[in-house]
């Protein structure tokens, strides 16, 4: 087990930027994890995750900052020599051997005594419920299967870190969620550090202990689940975390009070949840989840948002409603049960206590009015 600190790292690409400019494929990260946690990194395609992840292995060279391990700094030190365990996309798994074979084959390498091979082996392949498939070959493994293997291939090296980098993307969507089941039982039984890359918001949020969320090589914010999904640091974060997507209105806060008009809409924001003292008579963008909007009658209603109706896809136990409000697409996920068609006027609801506001310029959520541990860059 280790505790690994990321201090400033950056990774810089000479002369891949614009007119020739050196290129930040990551800036400034800083992180420092508990012993034993699961960190998942997150954010979209080229945000610079995987690129994080690589550099803590020793797959590629920092160009700034430092990478500590248990206090040992090393971001000079061979990839080989970090004592870290890797899981890749692909597997990677040796296809002419047996899955026995795979496994073994690191701690041979390093010359292992037979004996603490076999017994390293055995004791991870039951960990895995794989003992069965050692004297199998992977073209004869399902594509789960051929992941237990490469997990148990990390395993048997008992590394101070794990490093697992979008391990189920080559899986069904079914499988996808079994296997997510299987790593979180399997990181509470071994109590290894652990850095998970992933571009599924969904499964970092079912994951991760502490989520990272990148853009654009920046850390957004580091908090745990439910932090990021009920206090977003910004716009970025708010509109990646959640599924479906957070909408987003562009309306403007009266002088006077806390509501919010647009041609059309109105909202109430909550004095008791964000600072609203300083954007008075200002325009903001308004998010609101889908699953914290209901249909109304009450057009006396503090909030509401009518529109009609484009889209209407029922799942069984909820409706998902999409229809245009003032000019803003707005997704509503509804119970399973509500009647509504295409083309139908709809109106919505949604109390105070769950509306989010960003400034329009800066793009970071207002102030709150009390405390919640945050952090963010």
């Amino acid at each position: 087990m280790a505790v690994v600190e990321l201090n400033n790292v950056a990774k810089r690409y000479p002369g891949s930027g614009s007119k020739g400019a050196a290129a930040n494929a990551v800036d400034d990260f800083n992180l420092t994890t508990r012993d034993g946690e699961f960190i998942v990194l997150v954010g979209p395609s080229g945000c610079g995750k995987s690129t994080t992840m690589r550099m803590i292995a020793g797959l590629e060279a920092n160009t700034g900052g430092e990478i500590r391990i248990n206090g040992r700094d090393v971001s000079q030190v061979a990839a080989r020599d970090r004592d870290i365990a890797m899981v890749f996309q692909s597997y990677a798994l040796y296809p002419h051997m047996t899955v026995f074979d795979n496994m073994a084959f690191a701690l041979k390498l390093k010359k292992y005594p037979g004996e603490d091979i076999q017994k390293r082996v055995k004791e991870a392949a039951e960990v895995l419920g794989i003992t069965a498939l050692l004297d199998r070959k992977p073209r004869a493994l399902s594509g789960g299967q051929r992941q237990r293997v490469a997990l148990g291939r990390a395993i048997v090296r008992s590394p101070q870190v794990f490093l697992m980098d979008e391990p189920l993307s080559n899986l069904d969507a079914m499988l996808r969620v079994d296997m997510r089941a299987e790593i979180i039982k399997l990181h509470r039984k071994l109590k290894v550090t652990t850095f998970y890359v992933t571009h599924d918001q969904t499964e970092a949020m079912t994951m991760g202990e502490r989520i990272v969320v990148m853009k654009d090589g920046r850390i957004q914010q580091i908090d745990t689940p439910n932090t990021l999904y009920h206090c977003p640091a910004n716009l970025f974060v708010a509109g990646f975390i959640g599924t479906p997507s957070m909408n987003f209105l562009k309306m403007t806060l009266g002088q006077h009070g806390m509501m919010l008009t647009g041609p059309t809409a109105r909202l109430l924001a909550s004095p008791e949840r964000q600072d609203l003292s300083s954007h008075r008579g200002q325009t903001l963008w308004a998010g609101i989840r889908p699953e914290h909007l209901r249909p109304t009658d009450a057009d006396d209603c503090a909030a509401l948002l009518t529109g009609e109706v484009d889209v209407v896809e029922p799942l069984g136990a909820v409706t998902m409603v999409q229809m245009t409000v003032d000019g803003h697409r707005i997704t509503a996920q509804l119970d399973g049960d509500t009647r509504v068609s295409i083309g139908d006027t709809l109106t919505l609801t949604c109390d105070s206590d769950q509306l989010h506001l960003f400034d329009t310029e800066t793009e970071l959520a207002l102030p709150r009015t009390h405390a919640m541990s945050t952090t963010t860059v």
